[in-house]
């Protein structure tokens, strides 16, 4: 018999609380021989919830409007025909106009019944199944559908269509599609394994197989306004400005579950400005400030600049083809000058060339004479760095045209001046107003002090071509970025915003076809609902103002949790770069551990934290072989297992060249998409926490013994359990890590144990 029935509310009011709609749909299945289906005890166990295959996103976008359609494909990898019972959130606010199943290729559409029975199932499958995974439903409306049959070894295909009105705050429009739900089902496994699974897998909340599948979607965007500033911190995403009105969003993982974040801003002004933040009652807020450029701009709106590029040809940019390589992206650099462009090429090995005794004009002419100096380049001799240097610095004036250099080596200092703090004194001499240095390493054999030092130094940024490389491709991208300066000499008034710790320390130019992001804290002790920010720079050959009213900073507001975790990046990324430039001392240590520990981010003091989860909570059950003592913070373990310094932080070789580019990504980080997968087995991440693995106890970071909150000990399963998730369902997607949790919230440590 083919038969489906499907529940859900026509009004989809929260349950318990305004909690966020932030789970992706999941089966939970039982083993059916007939109609009417019982639950029959296997020796294999069965699923907690069936493993999601596929997902398809297709969502439209139209003046606030979104459309969302959905297509799940479920696999059913069991020798048995399965009931299942599937359940979605329904967003705050949606109006669903379709679900239906596919059964032997045909369409089978639902129909609307009542929400309080879709919600009295599910938590009676809960409480039935004790899998904390499934408390990430918890406190939200639910679309429910009872799915039979699930044949054996055979895949089960739902659709789904629901239409919301987004929000749009300080102009900024959110979207969000759920996700998350179904990573923590682990403890049976996402499929029936043969025997039990592993103590070390389950300790460690390690899947045997997969939850995820392929996870891919496109999100179109229409707009009255132009739409600007789009951005995800969740997915790295493909963004196609099919018009000024209109753009084309797309995205494609694999195994990853991280709910779907979109942002974007519409605006017709020449700077499009948008803002987000996030705030926490009682502590400071975090704001993400964006800005971009209009997309259609005349001639007259981009700036002539001056650029001279710096090149080693030293014997040792023969080897493995480097001066090929660097010679065509180079090439690339000049072709790509525009017509009001100046330029200069030195070239330096035991002593300097130059093209040219100063400036030329990137006329045909200029640049034919570019091409050909760069093409006649050949590597040999030493490498004199400071003698280059400062004839590259010498090759600006007075004009206030933006003024960039480019300095490109593949070795040590081996002529002339050698120690770095001379060269460094030596270049800081020369002083050039406005300049942009951006210098790039070729492979393992360059002084990461000295070119990170001199890019800090000079408004610009290091970065470094590894052996396996394209020295090509990645210069010809930065010349394609940097070719287009739209505004330069920027400086940016936030009034009467608290603002504190704002990354990056330097504004640089921006440019066409990008985007200028800006993260910091502001601690404002009363709500701003029509904040003021001033930008301020050199536009269209002339210095302009412009102004954003309206911006909206509150005391408290719950979304956009990632913010925190974004700056505290940003942060250490700056600290690290402090020590590698200046040397370490207890105070950097300290705050890049507290802020490490916290925000589960991997640094040089505490990337250990996510190796073995060897520690226990005091008093947890457990084999671990370490103690989480009463008296000991997170940040106190890092420095018990860290006890000894790290070795000093090299300037050359492989290890130096992955410091800095480790640095510089937090430093410069505007997304968390690949967080996730580079975190060890032990760290979980939830909203804006993080929580550490010690024995069998997930443990918050925020957890301080010496702070003497009182604490609330809860038995995983009991009564006082899911009472406790009916009457706070915030902490459900906490709980749902597993059977032995401690979390740190509002004042009091919940502890939660076996």
């Amino acid at each position: 018999m083919k038969f489906f029935a499907v529940l859900f509310s026509l009004t989809y009011f929260f349950l318990a609380g305004g909690t966020v709609a932030r789970a992706q749909g999941v089966i939970v299945p039982i083993v059916c021989d007939v109609r009417p289906c019982r639950p029959i005890p296997r020796p294999i166990p069965l699923p907690n919830a069936l493993p999601v295959k596929s997902i398809k996103l297709d969502t439209k976008i139209a003046n606030q409007v979104a459309t969302t359609h959905v297509e799940q494909v479920f696999r059913n990898d069991t020798p048995y025909t399965l009931e299942g019972t599937y359940f979605f959130p329904i967003p705050e606010g949606a109006s669903i106009s379709e679900f239906a199943i596919w059964e032997n290729g045909k369409k089978l559409v639902g129909e609307v019944r009542s929400r309080e029975e879709a919600r009295r199932i599910y938590d009676a499958i809960v409480r039935r199944q004790r899998d904390p995974g499934l408390l990430e439903y918890a406190g939200q409306s639910l679309l429910q559908a009872s799915i039979f049959p699930i044949p054996p070894n055979s895949d089960k295909k739902l659709e789904l269509t629901y239409t919301q009105v987004l929000k749009a705050d300080s102009g900024t429009v959110a979207y969000r599609y759920p996700l998350g739900t179904g990573h923590n089902l682990w403890r049976q496994g996402p499929i029936a394994v043969d025997g039990p699974v592993p103590p070390s897998v389950v300790r460690r909340g390690v899947s045997p197989q997969q939850q995820f599948g392929t996870i891919s979607g496109t999100i179109e965007i229409e707009a009255r306004n132009a739409v600007r500033n789009i951005y995800s911190p969740t997915h790295t995403i493909d963004i196609k400005n099919i018009t000024e009105r209109s753009a084309k969003v797309s995205f494609e993982t694999s195994g990853s579950n991280k709910d779907l974040e979109l942002f974007y801003s519409v605006s017709d002004d020449d700077f499009g400005l948008s803002l987000i933040t996030h705030r926490e009652a009682g502590k400071d807020g975090y704001f993400m400030l964006q800005l971009s450029p209009k997309a259609e701009l005349r001639e007259s709106e981009i700036a002539n600049k001056d650029i001279v590029f710096v090149i080693d040809t030293s014997g040792s940019m023969a080897d493995e083809g480097k001066m090929d390589k660097a010679r065509a992206g180079l090439l690339f650099g000049i072709r790509g000058l525009r017509e009001g462009d100046r330029f200069n090429v030195i070239n330096f090995a035991g002593e300097e060339h130059l093209m040219e005794s100063g400036l030329i004009k990137a006329d045909d002419a200029g640049k034919k004479r570019g091409v050909a100096f760069v093409e006649a380049l050949r590597p040999s001799g030493g490498t004199n760095i400071n003698d280059a240097l400062k004839a590259g610095l010498r090759q600006f004036d007075s004009s206030n045209r933006p003024k960039m250099m480019v300095f490109m080596t593949d070795g040590l200092p081996t002529v002339g001046v050698q120690k770095v703090d001379e060269i460094l004194k030596n270049a800081a001499a020369i002083k050039v107003p406005g300049l942009h240095l951006f210098n790039f390493g070729v492979g393992y054999d360059v002084n990461t002090r000295l070119l990170d030092k001199l890019a800090a130094e000079n408004s610009g940024v290091a970065d470094y071509i590894q052996p396996k490389e394209d020295i090509e491709v990645k210069v010809s991208k930065f010349f394609a970025k940097v070719n287009s300066p739209v505004m330069t000499g920027i400086e940016l008034d936030l009034g009467s915003i608290e603002a504190d710790l704002v990354y990056p320390r330097n504004i640089t130019d921006l440019f066409r076809g990008d985007q200028l992001t800006l993260i910091g804290r502001y601690k404002n002790g009363s709500s701003l609902s029509n904040a003021v920010v001033k930008l301020t720079g050199t536009f269209a050959g002339k210095r302009q103002t412009f102004t954003y009213n309206g911006l909206d900073l509150p005391v408290r507001n719950e979304d956009n949790s990632f913010l925190a975790r974004l700056w505290a990046n940003r942060r250490v990324g700056w600290l690290v770069e402090q020590v590698r430039n200046n040397g370490e001392n207890k105070e950097l240590r300290d705050e890049i551990v507290d802020l490490g520990t916290r925000y589960g981010i991997v640094t040089p003091y505490t990337s250990y934290l996510a190796t073995d989860g060897s520690f226990q909570l005091d008093g947890a059950s457990g084999s671990g072989n370490g103690a989480l003592r009463p008296q000991d913070s997170m940040a106190a373990v890092a420095r018990q297992r860290n006890a000894a310094p790290p070795a000093p932080m090299s300037v050359s070789g492989k290890q130096a060249v992955t410091d800095s580019l480790r640095a510089q990504e937090a430093r410069d980080k505007k997304s968390l998409a690949e967080d996730e997968e580079k975190a060890g087995a032990p760290i979980r991440r939830v909203d804006v926490k993080t929580f550490y693995l010690f024995g069998e106890a997930w443990t918050d970071s925020e957890f301080d013994p010496k702070a003497g909150l009182p604490e609330l000990k809860v038995k995983f399963g009991s009564d006082e359990y899911f009472d406790l998730v009916t009457k706070t369902p915030e902490l459900a997607k906490y709980l749902s890590l597993g059977e032995q949790v401690v979390i740190v919230w509002k004042g009091t440590v919940y502890k939660i144990v076996k």
